[in-house]
């Protein structure tokens, strides 16, 4: 769980896990994080964690918010950043990933010939060259018994390395990734009607703070809507998203704080 570290001259004062999807920063009692001083506005500013992802946004504060001493008014947090406040300082700290998988090692695979049969092939072949048998028959002795020696090794998933490995043929390089499809709204409704967002960035937070407001991210797999704060859900195409975030289809209608968007994909 991501978690922030809140300190003020170098004194660590505690530690906030980010627990909330909604997580408020400001002077005043109600904010999740208070911080009571005049260098901090009543709501100074709110970070939004969806999943494994956290981002800062500032409420339009009297002296602004700085991370890494940079002027913000929205950021996508990333692990060791530090959100300034006047004297005072949140370190934010990302949730550890899932342990990073081990380093792949082009070992080849071998043959594993135990000491006792290799006697046991050489004793063999010495003992038909002993008993008369011509060479040809000692030799072909020799290798019928290491070939049940490395029959046993493959039955027990060893892989003989070959004495001359043939080349094999180069692999065709993999077909480029398709770009993934940049997303967009067009607000249909209220005094924005006909205006259109391109979603670019990973984060877009949507709504009015203290009615009713969305998150929109971007991944891999696509756009979701993710419901953050509000009595109510969002709705898309008439129907409720939950708490759950929300796959986003091309033209898709959505209705957020009683504004009316479509959303769609650019060509």
């Amino acid at each position: 769980m991501a978690k922030l570290i809140l300190s003020m001259d170098g004194l660590v004062l505690k530690e906030i896990p980010l627990t909330k999807e909604r997580t408020t920063i400001g002077r005043k009692p109600h904010n999740d994080i208070q911080i009571d001083n005049l260098a901090v506005s009543g709501e100074h500013a709110v970070i939004v964690t969806i999943l494994n992802d956290s981002f800062l946004e500032d409420l339009g504060s009297t002296n602004g918010t700085l991370v890494n001493s940079n002027t913000v008014k929205k950021h996508f947090l990333q692990n060791n950043d530090v959100v300034e406040l006047g004297k005072y300082k949140l370190k934010y700290i990302a949730e550890p990933g899932a342990a990073q998988p081990a380093e792949k090692a082009d070992f080849e695979k071998t043959m594993v010939l135990r000491p006792s049969a290799m006697r046991a092939a050489a004793e063999q072949a010495k003992a038909m060259t002993a008993g008369g048998a011509q060479p040809q028959a000692a030799e072909a002795a020799r290798v019928a018994a290491l070939q049940a020696v490395g029959s046993a090794a493959q039955a027990a998933g060893i892989a003989e390395k070959p004495a001359v490995a043939p080349a094999a043929p180069a692999a065709p390089p993999p077909p480029p990734r398709p770009a993934q499809p940049l997303g967009a709204i067009q607000l249909i409704s209220g005094a924005n009607a006909g205006k259109e967002l391109e979603l670019t960035k990973p984060l877009t937070t949507l709504g009015k703070p203290g009615v009713q407001v969305a998150v929109l991210t971007r991944r891999p797999q696509g756009y979701f809507i993710t419901h953050v704060e509000g009595a109510n859900q969002p709705t898309v195409n008439g129907q409720s998203i939950g708490t759950a975030p929300h796959a986003l289809k091309d033209h898709d209608l959505i209705e957020l704080a009683g504004v009316k968007m479509e959303f769609f994909i650019k060509t």
